[in-house]
């Protein structure tokens, strides 16, 4: 039996204004949201059966730290596009900054860094590679 990621729920500054772009960028729907833990609000973007859970807490703080040294650290979230290109327009006109751009099978991808500073992984496979569909 296979297994299915259904959410990953991660803390942002505002999580209807983090929604918001991922409407414009990836058009998510906001599925859900409402008060949270702690004082906080969370806000469920996404699709039907997959979803990212925007939380706030009542006050939000920055850790300074990088992720990549942090155990348990979020390091990216991928995204799965059809059209890599488009993605990139929404990316750049929502004011992130794409960058490291790659291009190898089984696909094309870059990342950018939203206003939470968490890196997104933009992904688009090649659709003539056996089992991209």
């Amino acid at each position: 039996m296979m297994a299915t990621l259904e959410h990953t729920n991660f803390t942002v500054r505002d999580p209807q204004a983090s929604a918001a772009w991922m409407h414009k960028v990836f058009g998510w729907k906001t599925r859900w949201e409402g008060p949270a833990i702690a004082g906080g609000y969370t806000v469920h973007v996404g699709t039907k059966h997959t979803y990212l859970a925007l939380y706030a807490p009542s006050d939000p703080q920055l850790s300074g730290e990088s992720s990549y040294d942090i155990v348990g650290g979020l390091n990216h979230v991928g995204v799965l596009v059809e059209d890599i290109d488009t993605t990139e327009k929404k990316v750049i006109d929502a004011g992130f900054t794409p960058k490291s751009h790659a291009d190898y099978e089984p696909g094309r991808r870059f990342y950018f860094n939203d206003d939470n500073d968490i890196e997104f992984e933009v992904i688009s496979y090649d659709k003539s590679v056996p089992g991209n569909t």
